[in-house]
């Protein structure tokens, strides 16, 4: 029997009946399910918010286990992929946009191990930090496109075949140019990104740079940087395997991008 909460749901009525469609894996009054779809989402938002362990989830949300099996049942069937895919759709159209983009920023940000994850990690000698290093690729708009979770020893260069195979195939082949930082330079990199149709740009810093420097369209993927640091859960890499990382990391795109839409939503556009 499915039971509910007693408490508003953090997630706006309009936005769940977006998001509704792409959850249900099942029926939803298949005989297997116990808790209500919403109940499992919102406490899934809490934990992506708050960042407190799997266990610790309040008693007023389904038990821990629930949660965490329908997340990963999500994250298997590319839930979350699918959903920011369309939300960043929808809100270039909102601004009076393509619905998708021709340019692209890469850039990585390096998460602390702990426990959980310290078996896979690497160490990244430039931050002085041991963990992953999440590799992003964002378009214009600082929206969620593609992203790769590695060891953080790797180099960002090396991964650029993989992020621009990965961004393509989330665009229809519409990216035409990715702008960089230095640490994509290289024939190699260049090579990666132009078999995938992909001009790479590298923006570089002045050479006589003193203080902060806003750097040309290199801001933006700075900026989702700060946007994730809004979820607890990715201030440092508590996660067990890199796939949940990197489905943490869309599960916390897609509820920024939901509010980002809430209006678009709400008007029924």
């Amino acid at each position: 029997m499915i039971t509910h909460k007693p408490y508003p749901s953090d997630v706006s009525d309009a936005e769940w009946r977006f998001v509704l469609p792409y959850l249900c894996l099942v029926r939803e009054d298949a005989a297997q399910r116990v808790h209500d779809l919403r109940d499992l989402f919102d406490g899934l938002r809490w934990l992506s918010r708050s960042g407190a362990p799997w266990r610790y989830l309040p008693a007023d949300f389904p038990p821990w286990p629930a949660v965490y099996q329908q997340a990963r049942r999500w994250m298997a069937a590319g839930c979350f992929e699918a959903i920011v895919q369309d939300l960043r759709a929808m809100i270039r159209l909102g601004q009076g946009r393509k619905a998708q983009p021709s340019a692209a920023i890469l850039d990585s940000r390096t998460l602390r191990s702990t426990p959980e994850s310290g078996g896979r990690a690497g160490f990244d000698g430039y931050k002085k930090t041991k963990g992953s290093k999440v590799h992003m690729a964002v378009d214009t708009l600082g929206h969620l496109l593609a992203l790769n979770v590695t060891p953080a020893n790797e180099q960002d260069r090396a991964q650029v075949g993989l992020l621009c195979e990965a961004v393509q195939a989330a665009t229809c082949e519409s990216i035409e140019v990715a702008f960089v930082d230095q640490g994509y330079t290289g024939e190699a990199a260049e090579t990666a990104a132009a078999d995938h149709g992909i001009h790479l740009e590298v923006v570089k810093l002045p050479e006589a740079k003193r203080g902060f420097v806003l750097l040309l369209r290199r801001w933006v993927v700075e900026r989702s940087f700060g946007w994730m640091a809004r979820f607890r859960r990715l201030a440092k890499d508590y996660e067990r395997l890199p796939e949940v990382l990197a489905g943490m990391n869309f599960i916390a795109f897609s509820f920024l991008m939901l509010r980002k839409a809430a209006p678009l939503l709400e008007s029924g556009s």
